[in-house]
């Protein structure tokens, strides 16, 4: 087990209140809410890699049992002030100390993570899941594991490699979206998105 690496959380840490200005929703997600609308009402999710917990506000908001998990003090900081969110901080390693959940959203957090401790990361998610539990996974795409200008690493994947290790895990991918947005580091980077499930 690796855990968080220092100089991404580092850069979390000290950015958290500009990644909290630039990439705070203020209006619904479409993504978010197709999502939850596959989801029980009440039912316990466990937002992996929250951030500055808009998603879990969201989920929140909407009825549903939120586990907000991040390594990021800082992230948890500023989710607490601008959410009332209670962040748990820990890494990814930490998902099978969580019970069941009846949902996962990993969005655009799971690309930090050592391309060899991905198998072991989906395998523990695939496990926190009831049949048919969904699961969605955001990524950058690419073929290397490199650090962008702020100095985060990310792990880039293609969409075969994405969806390989996802059926490796258990899943069954359901639904794939492609698109590119401008990160905090100001570069526009092509992304996937696929839902799953268990």
């Amino acid at each position: 087990m690796t855990g968080p690496d220092p100089e991404t959380l580092a850069v979390y840490d000290d950015k958290a209140e500009d990644y909290g200005t630039r990439f705070c929703w203020d209006k619904p997600y479409p993504r978010l809410d197709a999502f939850l609308d596959g989801v029980a009402p009440g039912g316990r999710i466990l937002d992996l890699g929250c951030g500055v917990g808009t998603a879990s506000a969201q989920m929140r908001d909407r009825g549903f049992d939120v586990v907000a998990l991040d390594p990021s003090e800082g992230m948890a900081r500023v989710a607490l002030d601008r959410h009332g969110l209670d962040v748990l901080q820990g890494d990814f390693d930490k998902v099978p100390d969580l019970g069941r959940f009846d949902a996962v959203w990993a969005h655009f957090s799971l690309l930090h993570a050592p391309r060899a401790d991905l198998p072991r990361h989906l395998s523990a998610i695939h496990a926190a899941l009831p049949p048919q539990g969904p699961f969605l996974v955001a990524m950058k795409t690419g073929t290397t594991t490199t650090r962008d200008r702020l100095g985060r690493r990310y792990t880039y994947v293609t969409e075969t490699e994405l969806t390989g290790l996802l059926t490796d895990a258990g899943f069954a991918p359901s639904e794939i979206a492609h698109g590119a947005d401008e990160g905090l580091d100001g570069t526009v980077a092509p992304w996937i998105m696929v839902t799953a499930h268990a």
